[in-house]
């Protein structure tokens, strides 16, 4: 964790590094059963798993060292700076400005995105190399108390650097993916054609490699989901304790959410790729799916995010002197 005035969490380290152990582990099993399925089959295309798992390392690097300009061109976004004509501009940076120097942490490069869905966002490898994102949707809707907790929350992700273990932890899940895809790709295009022995071992091999894949990748999404939803929590609980109003954030997301049931669909859909980065997720609320949903989601419900923040308000009236 970075060197911040942002609560330590001992929760979120312990389950940040359960995850990443976990994580080793079923990298190590897996690397263990492709190559007996190799050596047992007798073929060699032990190139295509080497070429994944190198190509899996280039993209996670990749959205480790541009995380952050690759989820402002996602949406749309624009750096604005301290003297930005716009009043909104100014403002938001003021708020930024008091959070980093309560937090004692460097300030982050600062956008807004041309969108009327009401969201934040942070990312970035670390504190020095980040960007906060805050939508003008969220800009018209909250007041200015309530959008500092949304972004004591967004730079606790930083703080947390939840980025960098994130992607550590989807390392896995990106070469299982693409195992996944050459597997497929190999077996309907040739990998069983033909009489010969050596064509029968190659289509075997990709339906193995295939299916092992498959459940390494579903087995890595779950421990990701959980993590990802746990950090969110962590989020809100550092922010609150940060800015010691948790009520105005527990306001921030009512509002938020409400807001984001009046969005339509299509918006939504459009930024759902940016889902694991939000304050709150893209989602349209309406129809009561959440329970089916809730175990494949990047966020933990809106009641269990109030039931926290409600937690930690008693505790902060007990601790306060009458």
């Amino acid at each position: 964790m970075a060197r911040t005035r942002y609560a330590p969490d001992r929760g979120l380290t312990a389950r940040m590094t359960a995850t990443l152990f976990l994580l080793g582990l079923v990298f190590v099993a897996f690397v263990v059963v492709i190559v007996w399925i190799l050596s047992a089959i007798g073929a060699s295309i032990g190139a295509i798993v080497f070429f994944a798992i190198v190509l899996g390392g280039g993209l996670a690097f990749t959205s480790l060292f541009y995380s952050d300009k690759i989820a402002l061109a996602a949406a749309g976004a624009q750096v604005v700076g301290p003297d930005d004509r716009r009043e909104s501009a100014r403002k938001l940076h003021g708020i930024v400005d008091r959070l980093c120097a309560l937090a004692d942490m460097d300030k982050p490069v600062v956008a807004i995105a041309p969108t009327d869905m009401p969201n934040a966002f942070a990312t970035g490898r670390n504190s020095k190399h980040a960007v906060l994102c805050v939508t003008e949707g969220l800009l018209r809707r909250l007041d200015d108390a309530e959008l500092e907790g949304v972004l004591a929350h967004e730079m606790s992700h930083v703080a947390h650097k939840d980025v960098q273990v994130m992607t550590y932890a989807s390392l896995l899940a990106i070469i299982a993916g693409l195992l996944i895809r050459f597997a497929f790709y190999g077996e309907l295009f040739g990998g069983g054609r033909g009489r010969g022995g050596n064509n029968q071992n190659t289509a075997l091999i990709f339906l193995a490699i295939m299916a092992v894949s498959i459940v390494v990748y579903a087995i890595s999404f779950l421990l990701i989901r959980l993590l990802s939803r746990y950090r969110e929590l962590a989020a809100d609980r550092s922010a609150a304790l940060l800015t010691g109003q948790p009520s105005v954030l527990k306001s921030a997301l009512t509002k938020v959410s409400g807001a984001m049931s009046q969005i339509p669909t299509k918006d939504l859909r459009q930024a759902e790729s940016l889902n694991a980065f939000y304050f709150a997720p893209a989602l349209n609320l309406r129809g009561g799916r959440q329970s089916l949903s809730a175990i494949f989601s990047t966020h933990p419900s809106l009641e269990k995010r109030i039931e926290q923040l409600d937690k930690i308000q008693r505790q902060l009236n007990q601790a306060s002197p009458e």
